[in-house]
């Protein structure tokens, strides 16, 4: 990750080392607050956010599930503000990939109660690059100790900040065991999705995915694959997934903002098909590849240009 200058907060463009919170908000302390990642691609256009309004829908949507009321500095925000918070921000940086905005409750409070807590807004920036390395080499992947939350334990299909605990428990698990990254089964047992991704199989050429009611994040590039794949003729089902299918599927694919389409060349030391990137994943991903950077004008509503 590479730094940028400012970081929009609260209405206002800061120095990047200025941004920080004291140690008593509740957020750090109690995980209260919402947030999302965002791709910016270079365009023939110039920069472009890969489906913004949806991103940012889903963030608000977030701070109602979390019953934050989304006013910053005395302002409140629609979704139209937040938009151009983040315009704002990537116009202040010159090496952007990736935007990450914020709401969280930042009152200086100690104890659970969340009510009446004030809250933040911030969008930073970053230069990424790849997430986990190149799509061509392929991700070896574990099946983590670690379930997926379900429903009942919180709000599964949002993307809230409490809810990565597991998920940075799980990471840990598979970094400290050699691996790139770890698959969570939910309650029954069922594959669910990566600890910060979407995942993907493929058998005698039909693509599966685990279907929302999987205690899965219901992830807007996933969807925006799914809707690729189909678009090129392949036939994609929304459904439940077993450990089984998964380590004997002809091809696994991981999708994430950060992650875009990365391809899984093992599942706990067993290979993946040949243990090279397969045939599907290597054309859904060049398709994706040229929709976000602006190629294809059929997907033209997916780009809100920055610059």
């Amino acid at each position: 990750m590479e730094k940028t200058e400012k970081i929009w907060m609260n209405g206002k463009l800061i120095n990047w080392g200025e941004a920080s919170v004291h140690v008593l908000t509740h957020a750090m302390n109690y995980g209260t607050a919402a947030f999302e990642g965002i791709r910016v691609y270079q365009t023939p256009k110039g920069r472009a956010a890969f489906r913004l309004r949806e991103h940012l829908t889903r963030l608000l949507d977030g701070c109602k599930v979390m019953g934050i009321e989304p006013v910053f500095g005395g302002k409140t925000y629609g979704l139209e503000e937040v938009i151009d918070a983040v315009k704002v921000c990537i116009r202040a940086n010159k090496k952007v990939d990736y935007v990450k905005p914020c709401v969280f409750l930042s009152g200086e409070d100690v104890g659970l109660n969340p009510v009446g807590v004030p809250a933040s807004l911030y969008v930073a920036c970053i230069y990424m690059g790849s997430y986990l390395g190149s799509a061509s080499s392929g991700a070896k992947v574990i099946t983590s100790s670690w379930h997926r939350p379900d429903n009942l334990c919180g709000p599964a299909g949002a993307k809230v900040s409490g809810a990565y605990v597991t998920s940075c428990l799980a990471k840990r698990e598979a970094v400290q065991a050699g691996a790139s990254e770890a698959v969570m089964l939910n309650l029954t047992g069922h594959v669910a999705e990566c600890t910060g991704e979407n995942i993907f199989i493929c058998s005698n050429g039909k693509i599966y995915t685990p279907q929302i009611s999987e205690c899965i994040l219901d992830g807007i590039t996933r969807k925006s694959v799914i809707e690729i794949a189909r678009e090129m003729g392949y036939e994609v089902a929304e459904t439940q997934i077993t450990r089984t299918q998964l380590v004997t599927a002809d091809e696994v694919w991981m999708t994430g903002t950060a992650a875009e389409i990365v391809p899984v060349t093992s599942v706990d030391g067993r290979i993946i098909g040949s243990g090279k990137t397969g045939e599907i994943t290597e054309k859904v991903h060049g398709r994706f590849h040229e929709i976000v950077t602006g190629k294809d004008p059929k997907f033209g509503k997916w780009l809100e240009y920055i610059d």
